[in-house]
């Protein structure tokens, strides 16, 4: 269940520490005690329940109130204000003539802190949004993010320092064209700028299934950089479930572009479990390395970590708990434990 002890002592802890660090406010107490309470909504897109509403220290014991409505607050203000910016882009594409429709808008922003060996200082803070314009018709959207969305070194299900060392943190927008889609294929364009360097870019995906337990997806993508030239990538993953609450997963990727010599590559091996129905374990070991290029065969890092998510407090917010170790080249490969937590807060309207 969402409200279950554990999962919400872990969730506190979290936010407790996180805030700590970043020196934010826990909780807040409403100015005025007679304003109407929220009623919290059931999560359209994950399907969760909702937590039951706790008593709020700001009243008396006998009123039971939400002793997170900042959070509700908090959560109102982030959707109206990526919402309303939408409107605004798509009254430009509005002809005088045509009714105004609502946008949907769709946006991710997540905090963590990532200490570990050497190394106590390192955070990740990524949010991505995603703009459907009726007006641009169902095909084409806008995704404004610093995720992984550009970067093509990344694997799926890849949290713990997937950012190459020698790359900073880039603001990416694009726009999206879809030209086909279904559930077993999918092919896209975009064009945006990543780092303020403009790029093209068009992907490929098909997945092919059998017996209902075995299924494969074959993701070629092409690229073009004006600063780091010409590139294309290709991923290829093989998922199987073992039962209704496991699966194995096994990827491989590999790039190569005219900013860098030889072959880059990537494997990572996963065991997916779903424990209940708001907490899932991701068991994972990665391992990136380099070919062909100027000191041949070279294995970059091994990374070997368990990821714990759930969901707690409000049906829009998720919390992760995953320690790691890493084996990287650049330090003789000796042992580098760490741990990481986050919290992840999803925003809808429209």
């Amino acid at each position: 269940m969402l409200d279950k002890p554990n999962n919400r002592v872990i969730a506190a802890v979290i936010v407790a520490l996180l805030a700590f660090i970043v020196q934010l406010p826990l909780s807040a107490c409403p100015a005025d005690n007679n304003q109407p309470k929220t009623k919290q909504q059931s999560d359209k897109v994950t399907n969760k329940p909702t937590t039951h509403s706790l008593q709020n220290p700001c009243h008396s014991p006998h009123t039971e109130v939400d002793d997170y409505h900042w959070m509700e607050q908090l959560h109102q203000t982030v959707s109206d204000s990526v919402f309303q910016s939408a409107m605004w882009f798509d009254n430009f594409f509005l002809d005088e003539n045509s009714e105004q429709e609502s946008p949907k808008v769709t946006a991710k922003i997540r905090f963590g802190w990532e200490p570990k060996a050497r190394d106590w200082s390192e955070f990740d803070t990524r949010f991505r949004v995603k703009v459907k314009l009726p007006h641009f018709k169902d095909r084409v959207d806008i995704i404004l993010s610093d995720d992984d969305d550009i970067n093509q070194s990344q694997l799926p299900l890849e949290t713990v320092n997937s950012r190459p060392d020698d790359e900073d943190e880039h603001f990416a927008a694009a726009v999206r064209y879809t030209h086909n889609r279904s559930d077993t294929k999918l092919l896209e364009s975009r064009i945006g700028i990543s780092g303020g360097d403009i790029f093209v870019k068009t992907k490929h995906k098909r997945r092919f299934n059998w017996h209902d337990i075995n299924s494969i997806k074959i993701e070629p993508s092409v690229y073009y950089f004006l600063d780091d030239g010409l590139g294309a990538k290709l991923l290829l993953e093989y998922d199987y479930q073992a039962t209704q609450r496991t699966q194995y997963r096994i990827n491989y990727s590999v790039r190569v572009s005219e900013s860098f010599s030889g072959l880059r590559w990537k494997h990572g091996f996963y065991k997916l479990t779903q424990l209940q129905q708001n907490a899932a374990t991701i068991t994972a070991f990665q391992v990136e390395g380099e070919r062909n290029g100027k000191r041949g065969f070279i294995i970059d890092k091994y990374t070997l970590s368990y990821r714990y998510r759930f969901n707690a407090l409000k049906s829009w917010l998720f919390f992760e708990v995953e320690p790691f170790l890493e084996w990287p080249e650049k330090q003789h490969y000796s042992t580098t434990p760490g741990i990481a937590l986050r919290v992840e807060g999803f925003f809808s309207k429209g």
